[in-house]
């Protein structure tokens, strides 16, 4: 009788859900012999990053900082904690060097320009050299790319990752997640991986791209490994580009609510990006146009 009335109860029938969806997060095993967590998840229908995800709502003072911050940061790249503090306090909000340097730290945003090397990376993940300066793709696959930035949703935020062709500007794949766990960068690649490859794959420093997990996979097929400097995003030029398009043409001009609101949006945003979009540099002509040769 009581799961009729959960049942007629929307609250209720969310409830079922969730326990059932966390029914099936307790069901996977890292002792698995047959199986890889992975395979356990697509098994189970589940995202893997649910796994590790605790859902920890930001408040709205803090959503309102992350929203200002993030279209100062695409305006102007170079604003480090210090100028991004003074920013908010001129529009008049009463905030600390701390907060904003956390908040920028949650939302991936570094500052443009050269810094002191004060970091301790992990000494199992290798940082590569950068391999691009001076270079420029001169045919399809030559060189991707890739990078995580910032989705403000109404109530939240993801992580979106996307992998470009240098030299179409094609988006050849790309995901989101509620986290920045490396899995979704990795099982990105991986798919693209198992389709083709590129000469010269490029990343930043971020702990998602130097580990062996990520680059293994690539020197594994004769792919060079390219890192940008630390604070110097613009090496990265085109997704650098592309984030800034996403931002003024898709995500400040849409309320999107939920993390699905986000997905089904950019879907749409992407296969715009690829197939309809003309840019001047590639002859007006669409990155799938160039890409595929049509």
């Amino acid at each position: 009788m009581r799961s009729v009335r959960l049942l007629r109860n929307g609250t209720g029938l969310k409830k079922i859900l969730e326990l059932a969806l966390e029914a099936r997060k307790q069901s996977v095993s890292d002792d698995d012999k047959l199986f890889s967590v992975r395979q356990q998840c697509e098994l189970l229908g589940i995202n893997r990053s649910n796994l590790y995800y605790a859902p920890v709502p930001a408040s709205e003072e803090n959503l309102l900082y992350m929203r200002l911050l993030d279209e100062q940061y695409t305006e102007d790249p170079s604003y480090g904690v210090e100028r991004m503090t003074a920013y908010l306090r001129r529009l008049g909000y009463q905030v600390n060097q701390k907060r904003v340097r956390r908040l920028l730290r949650i939302m991936c945003l570094d500052a443009i320009y050269q810094k002191p090397n004060t970091s301790k990376p992990n000494p199992e993940h290798k940082v590569f050299p950068y391999l691009l300066r001076c270079v420029t793709a001169g045919y399809n696959d030559h060189i991707w790319s890739t990078d995580i930035t910032y989705i403000r949703l109404e109530k939240g935020f993801v992580y979106l990752m996307a992998v470009i062709d240098w030299y179409s500007r094609y988006v050849l794949d790309w995901s989101l997640s509620t986290t920045l766990d490396a899995d979704f960068c990795i099982e990105t690649v991986a798919g693209l991986l198992e389709r083709g490859q590129c000469r010269i794959f490029n990343t930043d420093q971020g702990a998602q791209f130097t580990t062996p997990r990520f680059t293994n996979p690539l020197l594994a097929k004769g792919i060079q490994v390219s890192m940008d400097g630390r604070g110097r995003a613009l090496d990265n030029i085109f997704i650098e580009r592309l984030w800034r398009t996403v931002k003024y043409e898709h995500v400040y001009l849409h309320d999107i609510r939920t993390v699905q609101e986000a997905r089904n949006s950019l879907s749409a945003f992407f296969e715009r990006y690829n197939h309809r979009r003309i840019h001047e540099s590639l002859g007006y002509r669409t990155p799938a146009e160039v890409y595929f040769g049509a």
